[in-house]
Order: C-alpha cells, then sequence, then structure tokens
C-alpha cells in the first residue's frame, strides 16, 4: 500500500463550513475525507466546490440533522448508502470502496440523556452496526477503516472530568460496551495505541471555555480492521482547527486523521 491519509471531521454543517474544510484540504491535502453533521441534503452538497480542489464526493444528505459524506481523490469503486435500523430515515452511514480500501463514515446518535427513548435507539442503533459489520466483512481479511462521530467516549482518558461525567452520556457502560462490541469484532484504535497516555480529545462543547480550558471528549475515530494494522503509520488529531479564524465559529469537532502506508511489523495493538 502507498501512503495513502484519510481523514475524519464532523463540520457540524458544511453550508457554514465549507471554506474551511476547503482550506483544511488544501492544507493537508487528505487522500480521503469523511463527513459528518453535513445538515443539508445530498443536492445541496457543494460539489462542484470540492471537484474544483481535485476530491470526488459521494454524499448522504439530510435537511437539518446528520448527514454523512466522503470526499476522495480517486473516485470511488463503489458507494453505499445504509439505513441500520429498520424505519429509520436518519442518514447516518455511507461507505465506499477504493482499491480495496472499504471506508466507512459514520454518524452514531448521541442519545440525549442515558435511559431516554433516545438513548435506547443509541444503543439499538449500535447493535445493528455490529451485525452489519459482521456480516459484511471479515477484520482478518478484508481492509476496513471506520471513521467518523461514535458520540462514545470510550475510556476514561478519553474525558476531561470522568469523575463529573461517570454514567452520564458518552460515557455511560452501555454505551461503552457497544463501542467496545465494535471493536471486538478485530477494529483497532490505533490512535490510543500509538499514544496510549496522551490527553486527546476532539470535541469540546462551545459552553463554559471548554476549548481554552481544554474541558473535552475523544468521540471521534478512525477504527481499522486486523488486517490494516501492518499498514497504519501515524495517527493524530487536528486541535488547531477548533481555533476561531476570523468571523468564522469553527465546528465543535476536529479532523481526526490516519496514516497509512507500506506494510511494516510495528502495527500491533
Amino acid at each position: 500500500m502507498e501512503a495513502f491519509t484519510i481523514a475524519t471531521w464532523n463540520v457540524n454543517s458544511i453550508k457554514i463550513r465549507a471554506a474551511q474544510v476547503l482550506d483544511f484540504c488544501q492544507r493537508t491535502a487528505p487522500d480521503v475525507l469523511c463527513l459528518q453533521e453535513l445538515k443539508c441534503t445530498t443536492d445541496n452538497f457543494p460539489r462542484p466546490d470540492f471537484e474544483a480542489a481535485g476530491y470526488h464526493s459521494a454524499v448522504l444528505g439530510q435537511r437539518q440533522y446528520n448527514g454523512v459524506a466522503i470526499i476522495s481523490r480517486r473516485e470511488p469503486s463503489a458507494v453505499h448508502e445504509l439505513s441500520l435500523v429498520a424505519g429509520d430515515s436518519a442518514a447516518r452511514w455511507l461507505q465506499i470502496e477504493i482499491d480495496g480500501l472499504h471506508i466507512v463514515s459514520l454518524y452514531a446518535p448521541n442519545g440525549n440523556e442515558v435511559g431516554s427513548d433516545k438513548y435506547t435507539y443509541k444503543l439499538n442503533w449500535y447493535a445493528q452496526a455490529r451485525r452489519y459489520l459482521q456480516e459484511k466483512f471479515n477484520p482478518e481479511r478484508d481492509k476496513v477503516v471506520l471513521t467518523g462521530d461514535f458520540n462514545v467516549a470510550p475510556a476514561d482518558i478519553d474525558v476531561h472530568d470522568p469523575k463529573l461525567r461517570a454514567g452520564k452520556i458518552l460515557c455511560s457502560q452501555p454505551e461503552r460496551d457497544a463501542w467496545q462490541s465494535i471493536c471486538a469484532l478485530g477494529y483497532h484504535d490505533f490512535l490510543r495505541h500509538k499514544y496510549p497516555q496522551a490527553v486527546l480529545y476532539s470535541w469540546w462543547d462551545y459552553r463554559h471555555l471548554s476549548f481554552p480550558l481544554n474541558k473535552g471528549f475523544r468521540i471521534d475515530f478512525t477504527l481499522v480492521s486486523s488486517s490494516l494494522l501492518p499498514y497504519c503509520r501515524d495517527a493524530w488529531i487536528g486541535r488547531d482547527e477548533r481555533k476561531r479564524r476570523g468571523d468564522l465559529k469553527p465546528s465543535d469537532h476536529v479532523p481526526v486523521v490516519l496514516a497509512l502506508g507500506p506494510e511494516h511489523d510495528g502495527g500491533h495493538a
């Protein structure tokens, strides 16, 4: 595998932040960028702007809420739009294939609060995601990257104040168990493996000076299948994208980037 970078970013409205996303692409040149929370219909996604920057666009949009997209320098050989829960119209799962590499952009439900109907929906969504992945892929054979906003902080190290957040949304044990059930199929959090003790967050609330005080959560991921571990070179979080530039209010999330390259023996997790 040649050098290949995949980034994921919950942009919290592509209409508002298209210029920032394009600037990020020009500065960092990812081969693939997975986007979540587009908050626009498929037809209203700014395809021409990304085409001018050298990217193909696969889009599953939804008015006002949700929405996922994958932009890529190479045109995908296949694009799949999924609704994991029967009767659910939420635009939360899009996957493409490029040269045998399967890439998913997902936007997991938030859940609102523990015990609510939306929380139950979230756990059900995770159960259906696990079922689909188990049926669709063999992580020991298939090269798969699961990217997106998972809306779970899987361990206390991924939360700025684990005691305060214990048992609450994003950090409750059933949510963490659901996230781990995906990993148990054969998917790996390479960023945490690479930097096991680092303080790493991908989302900060707009309120309470959360970003300046670094009161964040790590809820955005690029999980790789076991067969891809030997190709993982590095991973990082683009924290600077959360900083205000002029009058533009940034997304409350930042990009998470995975770098792949020629096979080596340093990718075990």
